[in-house]
């Protein structure tokens, strides 16, 4: 199975994943842009868990996860920041999922600065399946549970149950 790139437009055309990154089968591209910096000029904390979202988005996208029938919802997460990050900058987010429980998922991102070649931050996040109208857990499928499981192994991660 392949790496899957968000918007690969902006990353180098001789592009090559870097190690830390490995282990990491979607790969969401976040350019940093001015306003997200603060006061003190570097990207401001909050903003870690807006760039969370999207590439937590981006990769149950590319697992089909989004139906009328379920819905998710954020219970938890987490972010320890390594480095400072400026403007001008381009993120790789590596996203997998790190737990798959019932009905419940555990998801691990690793934010790569392009311009330290580095990791800046990770992060974590738990989310829950509920039905369309939030009322009960939804457990997931054999089949939804084969689809993640094959998406991870495609890189060599096996996510803990």
């Amino acid at each position: 199975m392949t790496t899957h790139i968000l918007n690969p437009n902006n990353l180098n055309p001789n592009f090559e994943k870097p190690e830390a990154l490995s282990k990491f089968a979607s790969i969401y591209v976040q350019p940093i842009i001015w306003n997200d910096m603060d006061a003190f000029n570097h990207v401001n904390n909050v903003v870690y868990y807006r760039y969370a979202e999207s590439a937590r988005i981006n990769y149950l996208n590319e697992l089909g996860a989004f139906t009328d029938e379920v819905t998710t919802v954020l219970a938890q997460s987490s972010c320890t920041y390594l480095k400072p990050v400026v403007f001008p900058d381009t993120l790789l987010i590596g996203v997998r999922t790190k737990k798959l429980g019932n009905t419940s998922i555990v998801m691990e991102y690793c934010y790569y600065s392009q311009a330290q070649q580095s990791v800046v931050a990770t992060g974590d996040s738990v989310l829950v399946r509920l039905n369309k109208d939030a009322s009960a857990k939804v457990a997931w499928t054999e089949v939804e549970r084969d689809n993640i499981l094959a998406f991870e192994k495609g890189v060599g991660h096996t996510p803990d149950f």
